[in-house]
């Protein structure tokens, strides 16, 4: 299954400096067009984690794990404009994608996730992918809880302090 991420996960491993635990789970990571915006956004706004991203983006580095998709049907297009009224333009385009191609979502964007829900789509957020993670012993759960402790630091709004919390 293919995966499209939304700018809430990118930004939590981002934030922490921890990207390459995404390209260590996925390979291949794909984003929209809307969410490179957000991004683009977001470091003009002085969030420097997003700072050396672009070269980790194919088409834009030819060694990029994040692939860079466009809305490309008139489904997808129609989806994310009725999404754009409940949704951010970024979890909209993700979603609409996700949607019509049977892609995994992954979004810690609440409202985004509720809506997946509604719509049956597949998704996951940061504590899932870090639970994965433990899980396919590729990170220690200790290391794991010392980089969710270092995500919520810089604002990511966990519902659980620790993932030993969580049953799995």
């Amino acid at each position: 299954m293919l995966i499209i991420a939304d700018t809430s996960t990118i930004s939590n491993f981002a934030a922490v400096g921890q990207l390459e635990l995404l390209q260590t789970k996925f390979e291949t990571l794909y984003i929209s067009e809307q969410v490179f915006d957000e991004i683009q956004n977001g470091l003009n706004q002085g969030y420097d984690f997003y700072t050396n991203l672009k070269q980790q983006i194919f088409p834009f580095s030819d060694k990029g794990w994040l692939h860079l998709i466009t809305l490309d049907t008139v489904d997808e297009l129609r989806k994310f404009n009725q999404l754009l009224s409940k949704l951010h333009i970024g979890e909209a385009s993700c979603l609409s994608i996700a949607y019509y191609r049977k892609w995994l979502f992954l979004s810690d964007d609440k409202a985004a996730r509720q809506q997946a829900r509604v719509m049956n789509v597949v998704i996951s957020g940061t504590l899932g992918i870090l639970l994965s993670l433990v899980k396919q012993s590729q990170l220690p759960l200790v290391e794991a809880d010392i980089i969710l402790q270092q995500m919520i630091e810089k604002g990511y709004y966990s519902p659980v302090a620790s993932l030993s919390l969580i049953n799995y």
